[in-house]
């Protein structure tokens, strides 16, 4: 039975996952009422999935007040390690080693406003839900599947679905299909994915193991891979307890249900007693939504997107979905922006899911098989022998899966219809003071950063106020003196237009608004 009487609300949110909180998160940071719907009535822990929040995602939450939360969930404080350790088995003989993996080593750095986390993702998605429940703005709809869609020129009307088989009807000005891989919201407006599959499988088991840390060699690691010719795969902490994951490549469904515990021991090397928690087998996607939305409904995250996890980016490269259409949204509900801006939706976030599964494919094409030589498991006499020529290649082949800032914080939205000239990319970043971040003194709408010594600086600031005033768009000035030249920095702290002179800032203002028809 269908309630008659839809209940309202500007954004509908398919999906209750990271994605979609994130989504509701960010609308809210602005001010707009959003409803998520989500199957699961709670967060599923057994299987964590996502485990690197990057540098980048990390700047994001720091926007919500969020990273401190997110850091004191973390097992694994972000000091703990930021090193990937290449051996025979966990309890083995050591191949080589990275440093600074992940942006787990730039705490104060002025390149970052916080480095990069090592957290489960069901552990971040804990955080946003309490979020979520805490904003006036937001609510979450637990236990409820979106089953219907429907799109007209003033709205969408959705149908969200109980368990018990009672359904209601939400209308809403815009959908936002955070619903994953069989994202309903996908199938409804006709799009469909484009791109490959890995054929290779790949078996993740969570398993609980006392006393196994105590044993291991190599020091602290966010990743230990295994090249062993006959157990090649990679290993990791959960926490600083007993709580481990591994993934044995090359396992299938069949292979791995048949006796975990004989894949973790050939991981670790050793007969050792562990409980099996939770299994999961995968292959690798390599799939790109053929477009992002429609008018009124836009996918993010999984269901616009799926890469291969090999270098963390597919969670991340979702939250930056979440922040570019929420912020749009908002201004388009708030009323100070067309419905125009919308459109750069996809402009700017499919070119970055495409890189980035390319990204991610590179990585894919030399895993723990491809790397493993078998003299790395004879004698000590062989395993010298093997050992440089393997050191080497792993160095050359897996340096950016660890080493990926130019993809994590140098994407660029340069040649987006609201971008002027080469503008597009990341403001750079740097410390005021101790734990006072340039980011913290952006608005939430955009921000003119001038130097108020520097030539036409003061003349060209004036002018900006006066024409976002004249429109109707928030802008606040942020002089600073290290400034090279005007910079009109965006709600998602990307920069839409640099210069030294503006002769026009109306019409630069207005096309980084969405005035682009």
């Amino acid at each position: 039975m269908t309630d008659a009487s839809p209940r309202r609300i500007p954004v509908l949110i398919a999906g209750g996952g990271p994605v979609g909180l994130a989504a509701a998160l960010e609308l809210a940071h602005h001010g707009v009422r959003s409803l998520v719907v989500e199957p699961r009535e709670e967060v599923s822990w057994l299987r964590p999935r996502a485990k690197t929040t990057s540098a980048r995602t990390m700047e994001l939450f720091r926007r919500w007040g969020l990273a401190g939360a997110v850091r004191e969930r973390a097992a694994l404080p972000v000091s703990w390690s930021d090193q990937a350790v290449f051996t025979t088995g966990l309890l083995g003989r050591e191949i080589t080693r990275f440093h600074g993996c992940f942006g787990l080593d730039l705490a104060g750095d002025d390149l970052v406003a916080e480095p990069g986390q090592q957290i489960p993702q069901p552990a971040v998605e804990q955080v946003l839900r309490e979020a979520v429940a805490r904003s006036p703005h937001t609510g979450l709809l637990t236990g409820r599947t979106v089953d219907a869609v429907r799109e007209d020129g003033d709205g969408v009307t959705v149908t969200v679905a109980a368990s018990d088989g009672t359904a209601e009807q939400v209308r809403a000005s815009y959908l936002i299909g955070a619903d994953g891989a069989w994202s309903t919201v996908r199938d409804a407006i006709g799009v469909v994915y484009e791109g490959t599959a890995d054929e290779r499988p790949n078996f993740n088991i969570v398993f609980r193991a006392p006393g196994l840390a105590e044993r291991v060699p190599h020091g602290p690691a966010v990743h230990y891979w295994v090249l062993h010719p006959s157990r090649p795969g990679l290993v990791g902490r959960l926490d600083l307890r007993d709580t481990w994951w591994c993934i044995a490549q090359g396992v299938t469904r069949e292979e791995g249900d048949a006796d975990p515990l004989a894949l973790v021991r050939g991981l670790v090397g050793a007969d050792v007693d562990a409980e099996i928690v939770a299994t999961d087998p995968w292959k690798a996607k390599m799939l790109l939504a053929r477009r992002y939305g429609t008018r009124r409904i836009f996918l993010a995250g999984d269901a616009a997107h799926l890469n291969p996890p090999w270098g963390g980016h597919g969670f991340n490269t979702g939250i930056g979905d979440a922040v570019n259409i929420g912020w749009k949204l908002a201004a388009v509900l708030s009323g100070w922006a067309p419905e125009a801006l919308l459109r750069s939706y996809e402009a700017e976030r499919r070119p970055v899911a495409e890189q980035t599964i390319a990204e991610a494919a590179r990585n894919m094409a030399t895993l723990a098989p491809e790397l493993a030589d078998p003299r790395l498991a004879g004698g000590d006499a062989a395993f010298a022998a093997a050992r440089p020529a393997v050191a080497e290649a792993v160095q050359r082949t897996k340096d950016g899966e660890f080493h990926s800032l130019d993809l994590v914080l140098g994407y660029t939205y340069r040649g987006s219809p609201i971008v002027a000239g080469d503008a597009g990319g990341r403001l750079p970043h740097r410390w005021l003071a101790p734990g006072d971040s340039l980011y913290d003194r952006l608005g939430r709408g955009f921000t003119l950063i001038a130097n108020p010594s520097a030539t036409g600086a003061r003349a060209g600031a004036a002018a900006f106020a006066k024409a976002a005033a004249d429109h109707g768009i928030p802008l606040e000035i942020l002089h600073d003196p290290h400034a090279a030249s005007l910079r009109l920095v965006r709600p998602d702290q990307h920069v839409a237009w640099t210069g030294d002179d503006p002769a026009a800032p109306p019409e630069i203002l207005r096309r980084a608004a969405g005035h682009i028809d």
